[in-house]
């Protein structure tokens, strides 16, 4: 079966004449209400859209990989986008830098391509991969990378960190660690969760089918309370017997995490691929 699309992220409808386009989104989330639009608000879809229908001088609607939230930041987002054949063979040459001259300076499209028509940014990903950076050197983020990396007051303890990472993966209903939406489904299959450190950096990389709400944030902060030595390795796996969202950690801040990759199948799985989403998410 299939569920309803989000209305923010509207399918459209394909007749003759229309071309999929895939889109390749990076930006930086600091002033931004996250990625869905929103009245009164700057986002990316709204400034995205907006941009895009000043250039090829049609409507757009954008579907997106993975709605990232307020102040999150993309290095490797994907959206898609139907538009008419003409206007795309009209513009196909230049739309990236004619992007770039009215998109603001924290909103980037690195690269436009015509996709299969069964290609769905995202119904057809495999998996979405962020990483959190944060350090706990006593000066604080490096002045260049201190709007995606967060600082942190007290040294952590990575060891146990990654301890902990190890117990939470495989498919869990991930409730303890997600804003629950009207709905949907927290299960998910946490593929790879990992904490390393590179001197005072410390790097938090998650992988999965797909993430609910704030559920990276959420992982990153129980995570933050064995590093810190206020909870045992052992304990954040035990959060995943819960119903409801565990308020017995603090949500890391948006301002580290940044989406950096989604993996796709190849073209002749992607009707497939899409098909086996819609119906999990149902």
């Amino acid at each position: 079966m299939s569920t309803p699309q989000h209305p923010d992220e509207p399918v459209p409808s394909r007749g003759d004449g229309l071309v999929r386009l895939r889109l390749a989104i990076g930006y930086d989330g600091t002033t931004l209400h996250g990625w869905a639009r929103q009245p009164a608000q700057r986002t990316v879809q709204g400034d995205l859209e907006e941009a895009l229908a000043r250039v090829l001088r049609c409507p757009v609607d954008l579907t997106v990989a993975g709605r990232t939230d307020a102040g999150v930041h993309a290095t490797g987002q994907v959206a898609h986008a139907d538009v008419p054949r003409e206007v795309w063979l009209g513009h196909r040459d230049r739309l990236v830098r004619r992007l770039r001259g009215v998109l603001p300076p924290d909103i980037v499209v690195t690269g436009v391509e015509e996709a299969p028509a069964a290609f769905d940014a995202r119904f057809g990903a495999l998996r979405r991969h962020y990483v959190y950076r944060l350090t706990d050197a006593p000066s604080g983020p490096p002045p260049l990378r201190r709007l995606d990396t967060v600082g942190w007051p007290r040294r952590l303890d990575v060891e146990g960190m990654a301890r902990a990472a190890g117990l939470l993966l495989g498919e869990h209903d991930f409730a303890a660690f997600c804003r629950r939406r009207e709905g949907a489904t927290t299960v998910r299959t946490l593929l790879a969760l990992s904490v390393a450190r590179e001197g005072d950096l410390v790097m938090v990389r998650a992988s999965a089918d797909a993430f609910c709400h704030s559920m990276v944030r959420s992982l990153v902060g129980a995570l933050l309370a064995v590093g810190e030595g206020r909870r045992p390795p052992e304990w954040p796996a035990g959060l995943l017997g819960r119903t409801e969202r565990s308020g017995e950690f603090t949500v890391a801040p948006a301002a580290g995490l940044t989406l950096v990759a989604v993996d796709y199948p190849p073209d002749d799985q992607l009707a497939a691929r899409a098909l086996v989403t819609r119906a999990r998410r149902g």
